[in-house]
């Protein structure tokens, strides 16, 4: 059965007004987030996707913190396109420490559904030091396509970036499946594009992008990144292709 995620819930809309309240960011509404609940999960089972009862807290509190999202630190080497709007970019992501979790559910939508899941439980106060740890900006999603090229492999791997304040000592999980992995530097292709994260659209996405760079050695073929900005409510919301550069 598939859970909740980000895109399952991308076409959510606004959230209920009692959430944006005061009274909720104090956390004493229980109402408002029993409404806010509410709304996730009737917008999630027209995905036919199912919302633990569990998960009530951890969407209030990135609800309430929605707006306090810290970017992950890069270099941008070089833009590409025409007139003022870039096709592609490439970027240097420095050395950093990331929370991890691998699925290999039957759908790319259920792997990461579940990552995610267990990575809002850890953000918002399932770790060593008990508290709501911030948001950082892009999620990851590792994927890898078959020999054929025509299907994603079911293993996902799903990363949240450590926030600047914790990468020197990054709170332990309690969830045992969540791993704290440093990733050694990145330099990838990037392009932009908007709405769902489905098998369907990532492999439209990857050939897309392949027909604009063309004919090149210079990044991996078979493995992807798919990169994920936006806060769930927005319909269409901001995601990128990542291309992971050769190894020099």
């Amino acid at each position: 059965m598939a859970r909740i995620t980000l895109e399952d819930l991308e076409r959510l809309g606004e959230e209920p007004a009692a959430a944006d309240e005061d009274s909720s960011d104090n956390g004493d509404d229980p109402e408002g987030e029993g409404r806010l609940f509410a709304h996730w999960e009737a917008v999630a089972g027209t995905h036919r996707v199912s919302l633990p009862q569990d998960m009530a807290g951890p969407i209030a509190q990135m609800a309430r913190h929605r707006h306090a999202r810290e970017p992950v630190p890069y270099v941008s080497l070089s833009q590409h396109g025409k007139c003022e709007e870039a096709a592609y970019e490439e970027r240097q992501y420095p050395a950093g420490k990331w929370a991890c979790v691998t699925m290999g559910e039957p759908m790319y939508e259920q792997s990461i559904s579940l990552s995610f899941m267990k990575l809002m439980r850890y953000i918002c106060k399932e770790n060593s030091v008990g508290c709501h740890l911030g948001m950082t900006v892009p999620v990851l999603n590792e994927i890898h396509l078959t020999k054929e090229g025509t299907e994603l492999e079911r293993e996902v791997l799903t990363a949240y970036y450590l926030p600047g304040a914790f990468q020197q000592n990054p709170p332990v999980p309690t969830d045992p499946e969540i791993h704290i992995i440093e990733r050694a530097p990145l330099r990838v292709i990037t392009r932009v594009f908007y709405g769902m994260t489905t098998e369907e659209t990532i492999l439209r996405e990857i050939s897309l992008f392949w027909e604009l760079l063309g004919s090149t050695d210079a990044v991996l073929r078979g493995t992807y990144i798919v990169a994920s900005y936006e806060n769930p409510s927005i319909p269409q919301r901001r995601n990128e292709i990542w291309f992971i550069c050769q190894a020099e």
